[in-house]
């Protein structure tokens, strides 16, 4: 799979559909300094220098319900290739619908983002960021958000970018083939294995109504099960609070 590594971008996932159309299959683009980085809800992404900033782009096969499941196959590829280039630290755990967690910390974020639409999509960009290095200070995030966290504080352990996608792009590689080889229940069985908080109370707000209720799990389209007193809801996008 080509890589296109830049030392300076202004977005991964903008760098992705600039070059797009004139790829011939699919590419990680890589910066070592991105400037103005997105997170999900249009939130900014802060990438300092040694951080992990890179974006996967391709043309998905089928439509947009396709394509949003393939952000749990990132998150299980992040998860596995930071396993690999750490060992088994128990820390590690995937929080819905597509951030890396490090002891209890945010270690990692994902953002898919598509031109077309529907059954009809284009091309997709699969943005991944990691505080390998450092993380943003608390007082710049939001004020619920979950407190941020970076692979080195937590472990001492010093993973460079392109050591990152070394890993990351064969473990992606692995985790694609399996669902299209078997669909996504390998996936879904995997990304449970890993996910925080699974069986316990959290809570999920849309934007329009909260959910408070027992995390039981995702569906087969990704959408997240929550048990509550109001009965069993499936949420398809939301924002999930651990609360303690």
């Amino acid at each position: 799979m080509a890589r296109h590594v830049l030392d300076r971008v202004d977005s991964t996932n903008a760098e992705a559909f600039r070059r797009g159309p004139d790829l011939t299959g699919p590419a990680w683009i890589m910066a070592y300094r991105q400037e103005a980085g997105r997170g999900r809800r249009g939130r900014a992404w802060r990438d300092p220098q040694g951080n992990f900033a890179a974006t996967l782009v391709l043309r998905p096969e089928g439509g947009a319900g396709d394509a949003a499941r393939l952000s749990f196959v990132a998150a299980l590829a992040v998860h596995d290739a930071l396993r690999t280039l750490c060992g088994p630290q128990p820390g590690f755990a995937l929080k819905w619908p597509n951030d890396v967690l490090l002891n209890g910390g945010k270690l990692s974020g994902i953002l898919l983002e598509s031109t077309g639409a529907g059954d009809r999509l284009g091309l997709l960009a699969i943005g991944i960021g990691i505080n390998l290095s450092e993380a943003p200070d608390t007082a710049e995030v939001e004020a619920q958000a979950m407190r941020p966290v970076s692979l080195l504080a937590e472990t001492g352990m010093a993973v460079t970018p392109d050591e990152m996608l070394d890993a990351l792009a064969p473990a992606f590689d692995h985790w694609h083939r399996q669902m299209r080889a078997y669909g996504f229940g390998p996936v879904r069985n995997a990304w449970l294995s890993r996910a925080a908080k699974l069986g316990e109370t959290i809570v999920a707000r849309t934007g329009t109504a909260e959910f408070t209720g027992r995390f039981d799990g995702i569906d087969d389209s990704g959408a997240l099960i929550l048990t509550g007193p109001r009965g069993r809801h499936a949420i398809s996008a939301a924002d999930i609070h651990f609360g303690g």
